[in-house]
């Protein structure tokens, strides 16, 4: 088949890997411009509270959680494959982001956006930021979509080969969307305007569609070699596609490791996730570092996994030790965030917390995500991993909100970083456990990933 020839899957990995970081790119664009986004609007800002850029940075995730969304994207993949879903999510994207940039430039600055339901949901937000966030929630539905998508396509092609190598390459792209973002992004609106470095992401994103159009020929081809075939081995990922029922989500929710990966993901992904979109600010206004200088800093931790997280995956390979690699990235990461939580106001302490951060955000995810369908059959991994996101987001559209309150109340920001080392303490003890399952359960996490030759 066409997957047999390294050439063949490798210029897939590139090609989809290189959709998902446009997105990823567009995730964080913003991150960096929230103190321009909070300054008063006569010196060019939107006005913008702390709270309400904690609102806009959550909402990604609130159609995705709140209208169950990101669980109906599994359910089209896995009866739609990763053909129809790509481009949709792609579609998506594309509409959140033209949402979004319409409400920076559009004259919303004095209009203000208020939201009463029953006694217990009070929103008011500035209209400009009440509309972001809608665009930001839309882009957010295609994002995860587009993020179990990519995943699937990776299991599909790179299934007995190296498979923990390939989500690390994938990894290591996204993140390198998130770095950009973290870098680029104030410089570009300090010298032109909020809304450029969103339409550049607009652009970079009209490719990514363009880009994942061309994976849709070479994935026809794929399935064309499977049809021919009538190996067992090789037809097994077709047939079990083809043959998805609804019932097959019993089984998943049944799977004692399934629901431990979920809660791993979703506390970890909220100490890293919101911790990166609060972090610029927090570099200018404790550590003392320049506006166009804090950026940078920031971005070095994912800036680090674009090397660290293919190394973790080959590794992981090779030799095994998936939960081992597991449990050492979700300590350090409790030290990164003790760390910060200290009075100490050195921009050299900064930097080299955010290079263990980089460390620890290439450990867990270089394992974590290999491990997925060692438990999970192809048939239905789609749904599983929109059932991981779905409950992910829980935490990361919470947590910002959460942090925004907090950094209004508490200047020194101590008590947004014990948040996230209170997160972390928990990834790790949730590690230990996914270790004590998998050897009770034998899923193999523990076992290299290179079965073929």
């Amino acid at each position: 088949m066409i997957n047999d020839s390294p050439i063949a899957r490798w210029s897939v990995l590139i090609i989809v890997a290189f959709t998902m970081m446009m997105g990823y790119f567009i995730t964080d664009v913003m991150s960096p411009l929230e103190q321009l986004l909070e300054q008063p609007i006569d010196k060019g800002g939107l006005g913008w509270s702390s709270a309400d850029y904690g609102f806009f940075s959550g909402s990604s995730g609130f159609i995705n959680v709140f209208l169950l969304m990101l669980f109906f994207s599994g359910l089209i993949l896995d009866k739609m494959g990763v053909r129809f879903t790509g481009v949709l999510s792609c579609s998506l994207m594309i509409i959140g982001v033209l949402i979004k940039l319409y409400a920076i430039t559009a004259p919303l600055a004095h209009q203000t956006f208020h939201l009463h339901i029953l006694s217990f949901i009070d929103i008011r937000l500035p209209l400009s930021a009440a509309l972001a966030s809608l665009g930001f929630a839309v882009f957010g539905v295609g994002y995860e979509m587009c993020g179990i998508t990519v995943s699937k396509v990776m299991v599909r092609w790179f299934t007995g080969y190296e498979l923990a190598s390939a989500m690390g390459i994938q990894l290591a792209m996204a993140r390198l969307g998130t770095a950009s973002a973290l870098s680029f992004s104030a410089p570009i609106a300090t010298r032109y305007t909020l809304s450029t470095p969103l339409l550049a992401g607009l652009v970079l994103l009209c490719i990514g569609l363009v880009c994942y159009l061309i994976y849709c020929v070479m994935d026809r081809k794929l399935e064309a070699g499977i049809s021919q075939t009538k190996a067992q081995e090789t037809d097994k990922s077709s047939s079990s596609d083809a043959s998805f029922r609804l019932s097959d989500i019993g089984a998943i929710l049944r799977n004692p490791g399934f629901w431990i990966v979920t809660f791993m993901c979703m506390v970890f992904y909220s100490a890293i996730s919101p911790f990166l979109k609060f972090a610029t600010k927090l570099m200018i206004e404790k550590y003392s570092v320049a506006p166009d200088v804090a950026g940078f800093i920031t971005s070095i931790a994912p800036y680090g996994t674009i090397i660290l997280t293919p190394l973790f995956g080959r590794i992981y390979d090779k030799y095994g030790h998936g939960v081992t690699l597991i449990i050492i990235g979700t300590t350090m990461l409790a030290f990164v965030y003790f760390g910060f939580s200290l009075p100490i106001h050195s921009s050299i302490f900064a930097i080299f917390l955010m290079v263990i951060l980089g460390i620890a955000y290439s450990l867990v995810p270089s394992a974590l995500w290999p491990g997925v369908p060692k438990m999970i059959p192809l048939k239905c991994l789609g749904t599983a991993y929109s059932m991981i996101f779905f409950i992910q987001n829980f935490g990361r559209s919470v947590i910002p909100v959460c942090v925004g309150k907090a950094n209004e109340t508490d200047s020194t920001y101590t008590t947004s970083m014990l948040i996230f080392f209170g997160l972390a303490c928990t990834s790790i003890l949730i590690a230990i456990l996914l270790l004590w399952v998998d050897k009770r359960k034998k899923y193999g996490l523990q076992k290299a990933n290179i079965t073929k030759n």
